[in-house]
């Protein structure tokens, strides 16, 4: 740890205005819609456009970030703990150099740690917040008390749903309950699996009016992915779908989102206004 935390005051030194990475928290009302393959490749086409991002799956007992890129990850977040391994020890290199930290089994019992264990998480994640431009948490679905931390502390949360009711549904329940929780979270909509552009926009325009009417908040539409059947393909073949077939409507598709969350990330010059590391230690120690 003394190593460790000596690098992070040489890199603080050397760089005066650095900043802490994005954070964002990928989340869906249910499973089955796609989450963590929209989370997995839109982690990918940052990482395509130059971006520093570490992918940190934190889906309980059901990560599967690394089957849909087909690699075998060494360790995973779970060897930090029983092995006593610095982070970056547990970081996996994927395609066009993105990093992720696959979940392992046993997950769930990180987040029930003493607090030695927990300061020792939370200085583990404050260094390598100063390696990245994004880190992307891939949750679990619906809003399980021991990952919602991270949604609540994430400097933006992405809403992953399809255009079947119970998925909209369910997606209004996630919103409604960060809403009450910290209603200053940028919140965006992704609409996966849309037949047509038409089918996606009615989801959108539904469920902003809904939280408009019944929570007073904005919710900030990402965009809109196609019903295609090359991501279906793409997963058979546990290769992202930006990779597999760069052409099909869904990779396009998203690139334009991409293309679009940078260039307005660009325009208004957003700076995250709060530590994601001091805030998930507030978070910990009020439910303690």
């Amino acid at each position: 740890m003394t190593d460790q935390a000596q690098r992070l005051r040489e890199i603080i030194n050397a760089k005066k205005n650095i900043k802490e990475a994005k954070t964002i928290a990928v989340l869906s009302g249910k499973g089955g819609v796609g989450k963590s393959n929209f989370a997995l490749n839109f982690a990918l086409g940052l990482s395509k456009k130059g971006k520093r991002v570490l992918l940190f799956d934190l889906d309980f007992g059901m990560g599967n970030i690394d089957v849909l890129m087909g690699l075998a990850p060494k360790k995973t977040i779970v060897h930090m703990f029983k092995e006593s391994l610095f982070i970056e020890d547990v970081i996996e290199k994927g395609p066009y150099s993105l990093s992720y930290i696959a979940a392992g089994s046993g997950l769930s019992e990180i987040f029930e740690m003493e607090s030695g264990h927990l300061e020792y998480f939370l200085k583990q994640l404050r260094y390598i917040s100063m390696q990245y431009d994004f880190i992307i948490f891939d949750m679990g679905a619906g809003f399980n008390s021991q990952h919602i931390h991270f949604a609540l502390a994430a400097h933006e949360c992405f809403i992953v749903t399809t255009t079947e009711p119970t998925s909209v549904t369910d997606a209004y329940a996630v919103l409604k309950h960060i809403y009450y929780q910290q209603s200053k979270i940028p919140l965006f909509l992704l609409v996966n699996r849309a037949m047509n552009s038409k089918e996606g926009k009615d989801i959108v325009n539904r469920l902003q009016t809904v939280v408009q009417k019944f929570l007073h908040q904005e919710l900030k539409p990402l965009g809109i992915l196609p019903d295609d059947r090359e991501v279906i393909h793409a997963v058979k073949e546990q290769t992202p779908f930006l990779l597999n077939n760069e052409k099909s409507n869904a990779s396009k598709s998203l690139v334009q989102i991409i293309d679009s969350y940078l260039d307005d990330k660009d325009k208004n010059h957003e700076v995250p206004n709060h530590s994601f590391v001091t805030k998930l230690k507030m978070i910990f120690t009020r439910e303690r």
